[in-house]
């Protein structure tokens, strides 16, 4: 057997080729394993979600929809999103737009004065893996056409 012979590759795999080389294994230098990931932790995530208004919703009458400031837990802020749209489509709001403001850490970096009551439920949210609607602010039309949040 030559060289070129070892080193030819099939053209299609077959049941008897590995689609992988197999790893260099030596005496002296063992295979490399994989690295393993870190489990990532759950973090709780700050989000302020529009809705508009959908039937049954439970919003006040005359209002055009509403801003929620939620605590949503998550091993990432997609993942803290993804779970606060989806519950809060069970709840049957109509969620529109979801800012996030991030972690707690996050927020104290950027010099955010975070209250002992918030702290407390975003302790919760991580706790109970849940999201949380800490408040909700309805909008209601003006008569010139626009939004007015109440006072």
């Amino acid at each position: 057997m030559n060289d070129e012979d070892d080193k030819s590759i099939p053209a299609e795999p077959s049941a008897e080729a590995p689609t992988q080389a197999p790893a260099e294994v030596s005496a002296d230098k063992p295979a490399e394993k994989p690295a393993k990931k870190a489990p990532k932790r759950q973090q709780v995530f700050t989000l302020l979600v529009e809705v508009g208004r959908k039937a049954d919703d439970g919003l006040p009458e005359g209002c055009t929809g509403a801003a929620l400031m939620c605590y949503a837990s998550g091993i990432d802020e997609a993942e803290a999103v993804r779970e606060t749209v989806a519950v809060l489509k069970l709840a049957d709001l109509a969620p529109l737009d979801v800012s996030g403001y991030g972690t707690l850490e996050e927020r104290l970096e950027e010099g955010h004065d975070i209250p002992e009551e918030e702290r407390e439920l975003m302790d919760r949210a991580l706790a109970e893996n849940a999201v949380i609607v800490a408040q909700m602010t309805p909008f209601y039309e003006t008569p010139e056409g626009g939004k007015q949040r109440p006072n």
